[in-house]
């Protein structure tokens, strides 16, 4: 596609005269991304035999074990996604978001804010209706759900339509007012719609191409039209999370690549900017996401571990008569309490006395199920004796 407007032609001349970077969307062979299937095999190979064997392990799980593992992989989904772009929603909200849209009953857990639901919303969308077709309509779906106040922070945006660049070119930019350092400048506002149709006709017909390098494709594309005042880091991984459970024909969740990208940040930032400022071969930046998943679906064993660990101890204690405050407080303990346990806490969370604290504290202590803490402080604290986590693969020898 050439640049043929007197718009267009401008880009083209400020480029000459090296005003603006040579962004992959300026260039004539656009969107025609070109990549070394080659180069590529042996990471896809890996990425492949790995998702394969997590997928396998998983589905020899029972209902209720694959639903846990699904609940931690998608709250720390949701929650990672947002940090990505500083935005910090709690953890507790999310689970309690997910649980009630899954029909899980884990009880206890704080009510969910509107922006915490319509993130969820957003992630179960894209996973559990992956087969439907992505369309305009489900875009601005999503972003309305990212961005029920009509806000971004105290920025008003247009929410649920694409960008008008009223107030200037998209920029991704950094630093501070007067020395900002542009990362980044997407197609303008009057481009979106032939961009956005013609990404998602590419969408819903790839079968031609391996669907985890699909995935790849898809996630790049998108951020790379940034149609949207706000929010489309979020939606680019909501569109590749989509991309990866066609991959896999499961709604379930067993792995988070959003997470795997927020600990690897800076990384993707860095692989990000230097595609969209190269030529349309691709092949690094698949090469980089392939290796993310890889490292995914590895830190996935933790989850499954978890899992399993949990589902052992209910196994061991399954004859204990514990009231309903004390299955709840060992639930939140198995599922990774943070900080440290008290009776205040735990007469908090229960909304029941310090008498009625105490009480239960002490007769877990004497089932051997919690300890005293040695570590003292102001106030009493109590650690769980956590059966030893379950190894998720077998010891090499």
């Amino acid at each position: 596609m050439c640049f043929v407007d007197a718009e267009n032609g401008c880009y083209i001349r400020r480029m000459l005269y090296g005003e603006y970077p040579a962004y992959i969307w300026r260039r004539p062979e656009w969107p025609q991304f070109q990549q070394d299937t080659a180069r590529l095999a042996k990471h896809l190979a890996h990425t492949r035999h790995i998702q394969g064997k997590l997928l396998g392990r998983m589905t020899a799980l029972g209902f209720e074990m694959r639903s846990q593992a699904t609940l931690r992989t998608l709250t720390e989904d949701v929650v990672k996604t947002n940090e990505i772009e500083g935005e910090i929603l709690a953890p507790d909200q999310v689970r309690s978001s997910i649980a009630n849209r899954l029909g899980l009953d884990i009880g206890g857990l704080p009510a969910a804010d509107r922006n915490v639901d319509g993130a969820v919303e957003m992630a179960l969308d894209s996973t559990r209706n992956y087969a439907e077709r992505l369309t305009e309509e489900r875009l601005f779906s999503w972003h309305a759900a990212l961005f029920p106040t009509g806000h971004s922070g105290m920025r008003r945006i247009r929410v649920g339509q694409w960008r008008n660049d009223a107030d200037g070119p998209m920029q991704v930019v950094s630093g501070p007012i007067g020395r900002q350092h542009v990362h980044y400048a997407a197609p303008p506002a009057e481009r979106l719609g032939d961009e956005i149709s013609r990404f998602l006709e590419w969408f819903e017909d790839t079968q031609s191409m391996e669907p985890v390098l699909a995935a790849g494709i898809a996630h790049l594309w998108f951020v790379t039209i940034h149609p949207f005042d706000d929010g489309n880091g979020r939606i680019a991984r909501a569109i590749a999370d989509m991309a990866l459970a066609r991959s896999e024909e499961s709604p379930e969740r067993f792995y988070s690549m959003s997470a795997q990208i927020r600990l690897e940040r800076n990384a993707y930032y860095d692989i990000l900017e230097a595609t969209q400022k190269g030529s349309l071969d691709v092949t690094d930046w698949q090469v980089w996401f392939l290796e993310c998943l890889a490292r995914a679906i590895e830190n996935a064993q933790k989850t499954l571990a978890t899992v399993l660990t949990k589902a052992r101890f209910w196994e061991a204690h399954a004859r204990e008569p514990l009231n309903e405050r004390q299955v709840k407080i060992l639930n939140r303990l198995l599922d990774g309490f943070e900080g440290k346990l008290t009776s205040s806490k735990w007469a908090a969370m229960n909304h029941c006395s310090q008498d009625t604290a105490n009480r239960d504290i002490r007769d877990l202590i004497e089932r051997g199920i919690l300890v005293r803490s040695k570590t003292g402080g102001r106030s009493t604290s109590y650690e769980f004796v956590c059966p030893v986590a379950i190894e998720t693969e077998p010891q090499r020898r």
